[in-house]
């Protein structure tokens, strides 16, 4: 049976989005943003952030797949939902729960210049480099944890533990 060891609190979680909202709201005041979540797993850490947000924001969502059961990445991106908002000439905000291998992001990065974007921001609610293979540039990183397989507030194993309100480490 899996162990959950405690890592973030539900409060240490709360105010760092809220810092970090702070920030997105100072740096795009007087912009057309567009924050768009990565799913499944950042919807809570969106829903969080975008009511923090002072500005007005639009919301989308995007669904790659790349891990299916296993813990690690398969390094195959398919876009299993696409974009319904024209993000063309607004600054888009990439919305993920935890940036680990940089492959996702680069995949999104890609896909999204490609739709004429004014600019693309990744935010992260964890930035784990243990597993970087590629160079990704994440300006909001809310945590940076360095090692560790993490579920709670949105993160999952198997489609188990999004529902946590803290961040765990899980340990078979």
């Amino acid at each position: 049976m899996a162990q959950l060891t405690p890592l973030l609190s539900a409060e240490e979680i709360e105010a760092k989005v809220a810092a970090v909202a702070r920030e997105i709201s100072r740096d795009y005041k007087d912009s057309d943003l567009v924050l768009v979540g990565v799913l499944n797993g950042a919807f809570i850490f969106m829903a969080d952030l975008a009511r923090s947000i002072e500005n007005s924001v639009a919301v989308d969502f995007i669904r790659v797949s790349s891990y299916g059961s296993s813990d690690t990445s398969s390094g195959e991106h398919k876009l299993t939902k696409p974009l319904e908002l024209d993000i063309e000439g607004k600054d888009v905000i990439i919305v993920e729960d935890i940036v680990d291998s940089g492959l996702t992001m680069k995949f999104l990065t890609d896909y999204f210049q490609t739709l004429s974007p004014r600019s693309v921001e990744i935010c992260a609610m964890i930035d784990k480099s243990e597993r970087r293979e590629m160079p990704v540039d994440i300006k909001y990183a809310c945590f940076r944890v360095p090692e560790g397989f993490l579920v709670g507030y949105g993160l999952d194993f198997d489609e188990k533990y999004r529902s946590l309100p803290g961040i765990y480490t899980l340990q078979p």
